[in-house]
């Protein structure tokens, strides 16, 4: 028999029972959903972890002061080793985009419609090419203005809509603790930051206004931030910083270091590998219903098999070879399992769209998903629908025609 044929053949033997043959694709149905949702899922979380380390900056280096081993203990908190001498000696290393140092403090902001309490980053005017930050108003303070202390500030648009609802914040007037800083910029809205921080409640100030005016201090900084000038850069600008500092703080070759450096490529690596292994499992998870889909299109062959025994005697007695009965099954099996994939991708189509589109969950929709789960249900129907066929197709004819 030609394939078209056993194909209609299948088709007329599946519409004959309905019900049945919907309730036996359910399996597959809803095992192709789960995987190309769950996976679409996965790769939505990858996307999102992506975006909130690079929302951090591009190439970007973190030096933070600590690490140092005292009495055969690591001390990592309470010490201050980075200076703003240290940022001079890493500015001229060969592959360093930009450099900014970062001294923290939190202050009470009063102005505008009220008060607001944030965190307030001294900081040099090339932090915001370093974190891929753009101002939505106003400008950035200059290297000039570090090196004269200027009370100005650049605030994020959280600091902005809690003080200054209706009011357009450049130019106005605020007092961070005891200083009055007027604000030149507003920064472009970032949203949620990789911790789960609001990144827009922030304040920028120059570095030496920070330092000296909030934390009392001319020469510590909390962390130097480093932009590489490519990704395939930042290794060796890390390895020459580490040296650089080791030489500006006096170490010893076998001491330990007083610092860390975390390379954003290793943090991103990380991230997205543990992502990835994530959305490995959720797969793997949602695979096993469609074996537990195969398993009820084999039981359902066999009872079609039970059932159609006097039908299989007939064809033989007329002339089919024991190779047409066993394509005749075997392709209504593929059928069956096909078709429930086609709806099943149809079904995870939908629900990738409403939660994109209602439920807030990020979905990536992946087509090597689509096809790899086709494939797969193929695979399930010629799996599992292959010992049913065979025993349909080694019935002995006489008896077949003799089953009532």
């Amino acid at each position: 028999m030609r394939i078209t044929s056993l194909v209609k053949t299948a088709g007329k033997s599946i519409l004959r029972n309905r019900v049945r043959s919907l309730l036996t694709m359910l399996g597959i149905i809803i095992g192709v959903a789960s995987v190309v949702v769950m996976v679409s899922i996965g790769e939505g979380a990858q996307l999102d972890i992506r975006q909130q380390i690079e929302s951090m900056g591009t190439n970007v280096l973190t030096i933070r002061p600590g690490n140092m081993s005292r009495g055969g203990i690591r001390i990592a908190q309470g010490m201050r080793t980075l200076t703003i001498h240290d940022v001079d000696k890493l500015r001229g290393l060969p592959g360093v985009a930009a450099i900014s140092p970062v001294s923290r403090a939190t202050g009470q902001i009063v102005g505008g419609a009220g008060n607001w309490r944030t965190q307030a980053l001294g900081v040099a005017a090339d932090y915001l090419a370093i974190r891929g930050w753009e101002l939505a108003d106003g400008v950035m303070f200059t290297e000039q203005d570090a090196k004269s202390s200027a009370k100005i500030a650049v605030i994020g648009k959280t600091v902005a809509k809690e003080l200054f609802p209706n009011l357009d914040p450049v130019g106005q007037s605020i007092r961070v603790g005891a200083i009055p800083v007027k604000v030149v910029g507003v920064l472009r809205e970032r949203g949620q930051g990789p911790a789960g921080d609001d990144q827009d409640d922030i304040l920028l100030m120059p570095v030496t206004t920070v330092m000296q005016r909030m934390n009392g201090t001319t020469r510590f900084v909390d962390q130097i931030m480093i932009s590489a000038e490519s990704m395939d850069a930042i290794n060796d600008v890390q390895a020459q910083a580490e040296e650089a500092l080791r030489a500006a703080h006096r170490l010893a070759p076998s001491a330990d270091n007083d610092f860390n450096i975390r390379n954003q490529s290793e943090m991103m690596e990380r991230a997205t590998e543990t992502a990835r292994v994530m959305t490995m499992l959720l797969g793997a998870i949602a695979g096993i219903s469609l074996v537990v889909g195969g398993i009820g299109i084999m039981n359902i062959m066999l009872v079609s098999v039970t059932e159609r025994t006097r039908e299989i005697g007939i064809r033989m007695a007329v002339g089919a070879r024991e190779g047409d009965i066993l394509m005749q099954f075997l392709i209504e099996a593929i059928v069956l399992s096909v078709t429930g994939g086609l709806i099943g991708v149809a079904l995870s189509i939908a629900l990738i769209w409403v939660m994109n589109n209602f439920v807030g969950v990020t979905t990536v929709f992946a087509p090597q998903t689509i096809l790899m789960s086709m494939g797969f249900s193929g695979f399930v129907g010629v799996f599992f629908g292959f010992y049913p066929a065979r025993k349909a197709a080694r019935l002995n004819p006489i008896q077949a025609l003799r089953f009532e």
